[in-house]
């Protein structure tokens, strides 16, 4: 079973580049790690924010939400948000893709 993870939220007007640098210093320690069987993607419009996780190996986040800079960008998330995010969290079984790394499932 593979974990997906959504988060949408809106930021503060006066956080957003503090969310972003925070952010950004997260992907560039997987980039740094590079976890295996993992996908992560940022996408912004204005103050919006949504994340998307996938770890295409287990139904597990660990490999994003151990390292220290996701420890330090969580750290006073709440207080950069206007509102509580919304987070879907699903252990799913992927039947199929396209353009996700290793992800095609048998047919």
């Amino acid at each position: 079973m593979q974990r997906l993870t959504l988060v949408r939220y809106a930021i503060k007007p006066d956080q957003i580049a503090e969310n972003e640098a925070l952010s950004r210093a997260v992907f560039d320690e997987l980039r740094a790690t590079a976890p295996e069987h993992a996908a992560y993607a940022l996408f912004k419009n204005g103050h919006e924010f949504v994340h998307v996780f996938m770890n295409l190996a287990a139904d597990d986040s660990a490999v994003v939400t151990e390292l220290p800079a996701f420890k330090a960008y969580q750290k006073d998330f709440a207080a950069r948000c206007e509102a509580p995010a919304e987070v879907l969290r699903l252990g799913l079984d992927m039947l199929d893709s396209y353009g996700l790394p290793n992800g095609s499932a048998a047919r």
